[in-house]
């Protein structure tokens, strides 16, 4: 059977609030775990190398999202696939999963590697980077893409324990990865100092945690896991044509964002000059941090729909997705609220120039005006996703990455003399327009599974 009897009984039959404290914060607890990853790069090398370095770090970030849409596209696609299999009892669909996972992990990241190692500098150009920040941004970048394989099977194998409802295990291999990068992040930047390699230490203790992660998921998936075992290692045509409808929205929330702050940071140099790129590299530190927890409700969320619409409990589905989207709006005031009170300690963390930091305060918290709609808005992704909406669940991701929000910073600037102000308030009209499609998308849903339900009990 697929999944341990005891997972897809739980996934079925506990209730919404039960299954929230069951997988969502395991979930929770892991991905922000792992979103520290980035986090404590940007305070380390801000406090123990500079504020040009911290910016370069920032710079440098979009582009590892090329890592990380693919490892998402596999591992999201994967995962979706599973948790429908877990629901349906499909063990010959699961019995391909991790094969299929390990070949095209092998594909696409050799090829982001090479390309990433041997453009670094241009493409780090495309975000309007220059000088010093520049070139501490080569240096960084071109470490990180030399472990884009290493990064991508972690990512995306852990993605499938999640699909299967092992939380708790989930959480256990990315954390124990986090907080080996954690400690190595210090001790690797002071070390390195002394020759002028601050930052390329940083970017050492990333790669280095990630290797012992692929290694340690490697090993579980051969040796000890029970029902997603690795078997002959090829591309299943069938998977990977599903894997593509249903990832693809989820890769294209990574790739996307790439492009949204690369078009910003050039937006920030072109109206407020060097000054506030370091002020926005910090605002998309604080962002990337605080999306991740609501990313690892959607996680919990996304195996419980996943399997309940497999076994055709299309009530059940509607509840859950109601009480999950109420969780994370409550998640989503825990990190809110400090960041509308305290926005100068925040970014001072990031910061150590009092001066940038009182400039940029204002326009770090209406940035953040928004976020409290996004844990609604990732509950609807995440749904799309899990029942293979694959159109609508880009449309969301489109609409908000890039579709509303560039046009938006672009203009903004020029209305009212706002300035690079204006880069700063897109997120507000952009999430006020998706917010509506959203709820649209969201009751039209629910409409289709009460005409399923109608149908099934006839």
């Amino acid at each position: 059977m697929a999944g341990t009897p005891d997972t897809r009984t739980m996934l079925l039959n506990d209730s919404p609030w039960s299954l929230v404290a069951k997988l969502s914060i395991p979930a929770i607890i892991g991905m922000v775990v792992v979103g520290l990853y980035n986090f404590m790069d940007g305070v380390y090398v801000g406090q123990m190398v500079g504020d040009s370095a911290m910016a370069a770090v920032s710079i440098s970030y979009p582009f590892t999202l090329a890592n990380t849409g693919i490892s998402t596209l596999i591992g999201m696609g994967s995962a979706s696939i599973l948790s429908r299999a877990i629901g349906k009892k499909d063990q010959g669909t699961i019995d391909k999963i991790m094969g299929n996972l390990i070949a095209l992990n092998l594909i696409f990241s050799l090829i982001v590697m090479a390309i990433g190692i041997v453009f670094t500098r241009q493409i780090l150009m495309l975000s309007g980077a220059s000088g010093e920040i520049l070139d501490l941004a080569v240096r960084y970048l071109r470490i990180i893409f030399a472990g884009s394989l290493f990064v991508n099977f972690a990512q995306s194998s852990n993605m499938i324990m999640r699909g299967e409802g092992l939380l708790k295990r989930a959480m256990l291999f990315s954390g124990g990865s986090a907080i080996m990068n954690i400690i190595l992040d210090p001790i690797l930047i002071w070390a390195l100092s002394p020759y002028q390699m601050g930052i390329d230490g940083a970017a050492y203790a990333t790669v280095i945690s990630q290797i012992a992660y692929a290694a340690a998921s490697l090993w579980y998936f051969k040796k000890k896991s029970k029902n997603v075992k690795i078997h002959a290692i090829r591309v299943d045509k069938g998977l990977f044509s599903e894997i593509l409808g249903v990832g693809v929205s989820a890769m294209l929330m990574q790739v996307m964002m790439l492009i949204q702050q690369t078009a910003l940071y050039n937006l920030a140099a072109q109206h407020g000059g060097d000054t506030w790129q370091i002020i926005l590299g910090a605002t998309y530190r604080v962002v990337s941090f605080a999306f991740i927890p609501l990313w690892g409700l959607s996680q919990g969320y996304q195996p419980a729909a996943g399997t309940n619409y497999g076994a055709k409990q299309y009530d059940r589905v509607k509840h859950i997705t109601k009480i999950f989207a109420i969780a994370a709006t409550l998640l989503a005031l825990i990190f809110y609220l400090p960041i509308m009170l305290a926005p100068k300690a925040i970014l001072s963390m990031f910061i150590t120039t009092p001066a940038v930091v009182e400039q940029g305060a204002a326009d770090f918290r209406l940035f953040f005006l928004s976020y409290i709609v996004l844990g609604f808005w990732i509950v609807v992704l995440t749904l799309m996703q899990s029942l293979g909406r694959a159109t609508k669940a880009s449309i969301l991701v489109i609409l908000r990455q890039i579709a509303i929000y560039i046009p938006a910073a672009i203009v903004l600037p020029y209305i009212a003399d706002l300035g690079v102000h204006g880069v700063f308030a897109a997120p507000l009209i952009t999430d006020a327009i998706v917010l509506i499609v959203a709820i649209w998308m969201l009751i039209r849903e629910f409409k289709k599974m009460d005409e399923l339900a109608l149908k099934h009990s006839n």
